[in-house]
């Protein structure tokens, strides 16, 4: 075998594929739940003085430089000024008050930054979104990230290099 011949050629690099890690807009953020649940009457009935007093003897201090997700676990109908009783207490001690149980405050975090993003720059690319991150990336976000990369790949992948999904490829024109 001549020298020549004993080069590796790396296959992923001259296909032009773009690898795009959702994990790049993972900020390392802090979520805290708060489940109006535990504040209902039988976990069914918000009754609005005993609310209004539980709030008041809260430990709010403990969401401090935290993300607070706000929500209602059961089926209870919860009135929206309970929620907007929350955010008040919360305000000055949670770093931002979502509504939604924690995984909808990770893909709001996600959406953020891909909305920051120009996706123009992946025009007629290959893109591959990659599968395994060091952190939990919701499928909400790769949801959003396809939405936000259809109008410009050629192709769309999911996974690894080495073994990928085929998502979208553009119909050849006829």
């Amino acid at each position: 075998m001549s020298q020549q011949e004993a080069v590796i050629k790396n296959k992923v690099v001259k296909s032009g594929l773009v690898t795009l890690d959702l994990q790049k807009w993972y900020s390392g953020w802090d979520v805290a739940s708060f489940d109006l649940k535990d504040y209902l009457h039988m976990e069914l009935v918000l009754r609005e003085k005993e609310f209004r007093k539980a709030l008041e003897q809260h430990d709010w201090m403990q969401y401090a430089g935290k993300i607070l997700a706000v929500y209602c676990s059961t089926d209870a109908i919860v009135a929206s000024w309970a929620y907007m009783l929350v955010a008040t207490h919360a305000y000055g001690h949670a770093e931002e008050t979502v509504f939604g149980k924690p995984e909808v405050v990770a893909f709001e975090r996600f959406r953020k930054g891909l909305d920051a993003e120009d996706w123009s720059i992946y025009a007629g690319k290959r893109v591959l979104l990659k599968g395994c991150s060091d952190v939990e990336v919701p499928p909400s976000a790769y949801l959003y990230a396809t939405q936000k990369l259809l109008p410009y790949v050629e192709r769309l992948m999911y996974g690894e290099a080495c073994s990928f999904v085929p998502v979208y490829r553009i119909s050849p024109k006829s």
